[in-house]
């Protein structure tokens, strides 16, 4: 049987790398005794899959991972016997039972939110100008050209049309989305909110957040360091109209087609 979880990452367990995350899941499920499916051979394995692998140092309240199980006779008390295996620094939100040809997670990200928050022992760059001055005027570019660096190489492109939203405020990211956020992990932490946006996502086009940030650095006339703010994801999207290995673009005055991960393929 199919199923989609969806957790919270945050604290010192932000320093986890993706690998030593899946093996504390699968530590997490043997021990709380989940009727996880295995694959068939002489290395059987747990049968899951990430949607799209945090990075170190990022924190996420909308992590999603697919998982196949043997059967499911309560989802609320599957999600209460993980938790109770876990520490308060990874929680599992909740478990979503998928149709049986039910896509992979991973195959429909198309875009994702953040919320980009200031430190207390650091200033970036943010906390130096106007920053609603700075929003609006960083978006009246008909282009945004950053240099994207890769593995092998790096080119210079555009990502102002992978930009679908940038404010200062969570009520307007709200508004753009049509989505009430759960309460955040980052609740009664030191961190406070400054910028919040959603990007492109995805295996055909990725625009990371720090992609931005040092776009509006530079546009500021300033630099940007990832070690001066905490980027947290807060939420995934498929795209309801897109196909596999298409890409819609759409401008900020235009609504998203966009729907969180938990929302697809229910049964």
């Amino acid at each position: 049987m199919k199923t989609r979880i969806k957790f919270s990452k945050c604290g010192s367990m932000r320093f986890v790398g993706h690998l030593d995350v899946m093996r504390y899941f699968q530590k997490a499920f043997r021990r709380a005794q989940i009727p996880v499916s295995y694959s068939q051979g002489f290395s059987p394995h747990q049968l899951m899959s990430f949607s799209s692998p945090l990075g170190i140092g990022l924190s996420s309240d909308g992590e999603y991972m697919d998982l196949t199980l043997d059967q499911v006779e309560d989802a609320d008390r599957i999600v209460e016997q993980m938790n109770e295996q876990m520490n308060e620094e990874i929680r599992v939100r909740n478990l979503t039972i998928l149709k049986d040809d039910a896509r992979p997670s991973m195959a429909m990200l198309a875009a994702c939110d953040y919320m980009i928050a200031a430190k207390p022992d650091k200033t970036s760059f943010l906390e130096r100008v106007d920053l609603e001055e700075l929003v609006h005027r960083f978006m009246e570019q008909s282009s945004i050209k950053i240099l994207k660096k890769t593995k092998r190489s790096e080119k210079e492109v555009d990502i102002r049309d992978n930009i679908y939203h940038l404010s200062t405020g969570l009520e307007q990211l709200q508004g753009h989305t049509g989505m009430k956020y759960e309460e955040s992990c980052l609740e009664g932490s030191a961190y406070r909110p400054l910028l919040y946006m959603q990007l492109t996502a995805g295996s055909v086009v990725n625009i990371k957040p720090e992609l931005v940030l040092e776009a509006m650095a530079a546009f500021a006339g300033d630099t940007f360091s990832f070690l001066d703010v905490q980027i947290h994801r807060l939420e995934m999207y498929g795209d309801a109209d897109g196909k596999k290995g298409e890409v819609h673009t759409f401008s900020s005055e235009t609504p998203c087609r966009l729907l969180p991960l938990s929302e697809y393929d229910k049964a």
